[in-house]
């Protein structure tokens, strides 16, 4: 069984600081992991479009065959599939409880939907890829607000919410109220190496 390995490692090898723990990190030693991360290396075409992939897979902690899939459903939207397969991912329970601030990471979150802390329009979802539609409500249940991480969120503890949703952080209500546009999705990634990666 191999063991998962450490974010703020992962973190260097994708350039990305994957949580606010890894940022101090990453700061200090803004290269890759290993003897040889210091050295310039010429990537080639293909991986460097492995490595966005792995990106965008690591920023919505989702497994290989669930961006494959999202790929797909994107490329059959009709639009641009590099902006579809984004909006896709955020469209997730797990993404719209990190997006909204009821958590810090969106491992955070993940824990928070499979636990049953999370309502969606009054219902329990425990799945964190549920994928949620303009007007749906996303709640933090009742009997879970006193738990500590949720009474630090609902302080505004963590990031200012995007425009796409309507919260309210003293409740720790959030509605998904519209699709959001590219711009409005802090993630980092060139989405069309993703794209140009799946349809070689």
């Amino acid at each position: 069984m191999n063991t998962p390995r450490p974010k703020i490692r992962i973190s260097r090898a994708l350039g990305i600081a994957l949580t606010p723990k890894a940022v101090a990190y990453f700061e200090r030693r803004p290269y890759p992991p290993g003897e040889h991360g210091r050295k310039r290396r010429k990537d080639s075409d293909y991986s460097t479009r492995l490595k966005e992939k792995q990106r965008l897979r690591a920023q919505y902690d989702v497994s290989e065959s669930q961006l494959r899939a999202a790929f797909d459903r994107a490329r059959r939207s009709g639009g641009k599939t590099g902006e579809a397969l984004i909006q896709d991912l955020e469209s997730r329970l797990d993404a719209t409880v990190l997006r909204a601030g009821f958590a810090r990471t969106i491992y955070q979150a993940r824990q928070f939907v499979t636990h049953q802390h999370v309502l969606v329009n009054g219902t329990r979802v425990d799945r964190p890829s549920y994928r949620l539609k303009p007007g749906d409500f996303v709640q933090v249940a009742e009997k879970s607000r006193s738990k500590e991480p949720f009474v630090v969120a609902a302080s505004g503890a963590h990031a200012e919410p995007p425009t796409y949703l309507a919260v309210s952080l003293a409740d720790l209500v959030a509605r998904y109220e519209r699709t959001p546009a590219r711009d409005e999705v802090p993630v980092i990634c060139e989405e069309q190496l993703v794209v140009e990666y799946y349809s070689r």
